[in-house]
């Protein structure tokens, strides 16, 4: 039942019956992923949709210089896979942040289901129009911005992806997930070095704080709003 009420709240599944939802269960698998988990590439045979049922999962591809750069983070709910992220024309990888489990399903069996109800297919493709217009938003600042906006513009994806209702102590946000200097390095195709000094910017102009060591960051929200809007 646990499982049946998880599907019930993933956006491509809301409004079917328990009934079809009890089917959908039959051919979800779980599997517990510990974090550093490549749970798919490129050069993966085995081709699945996933669906996250709790943790945090990166996607991201590899540069022509070698490097690591993010074009997305999951949560829960959220789908990722060959017919979603691996059909975009960018090869991909994707990596647990943290421990996860993980749903899968293969695509013959998400096509079967997506012909016997269309609708999910309409959903499906509001899901990956806005995946596809994501990654085009991050490229570009890649392309054109600066470290610190492609930091700013990490930062408002996260907190817009994964905190979009009310809180109760005003504006700031935490991340979902606790990240390394390095990682954010990473994930915008930089280096510590020159990541280290924009996050402490960050902190000074009280866009950021953190709360302890191995805590995730905090997000002003409406600050982090204007910064990202300065033509800088």
């Amino acid at each position: 039942m646990e499982m049946i009420t998880y599907l019930s709240r993933v956006d491509l599944f809301k409004g079917l019956s328990e009934d079809e939802l009890q089917q959908l269960n039959h051919i979800t698998p779980l599997e517990a992923r510990p974090k550093g988990t490549v749970i798919a590439s490129p050069y993966m045979e085995h081709k699945v949709l996933y669906i996250i049922k709790s943790g945090t999962v990166r996607l991201y591809k590899i540069t022509e210089e070698g490097k690591e750069l993010t074009l997305d983070i999951l949560g829960t709910g959220h789908l990722f896979g060959e017919i979603t992220s691996f059909r975009t024309g960018v090869p991909l990888f994707a990596v647990t942040m943290e421990d996860s489990v993980i749903c899968e399903m293969d695509s013959g069996q998400f096509r079967k289901v997506i012909t016997e109800k269309p609708e999910l297919a309409l959903k499906y493709i509001e899901i990956v129009t806005a995946r596809l217009q994501e990654t085009e938003d991050m490229l570009e600042y890649m392309a054109y911005g600066s470290v610190r906006k492609r930091l700013l513009f990490l930062f408002n994806k996260l907190v817009t992806k994964f905190n979009s209702g009310p809180r109760s102590d005003g504006e700031w946000i935490p991340l979902p997930v606790e990240m390394t200097h390095q990682e954010l390095a990473s994930m915008t195709g930089s280096i510590r070095e020159t990541v280290t000094p924009i996050l402490n910017q960050l902190v000074d102009e009280g866009i950021l704080r953190k709360e302890g060591n191995r805590k995730p960051y905090w997000i002003h929200r409406s600050r982090l709003q204007a910064a990202l809007s300065e033509p800088k």
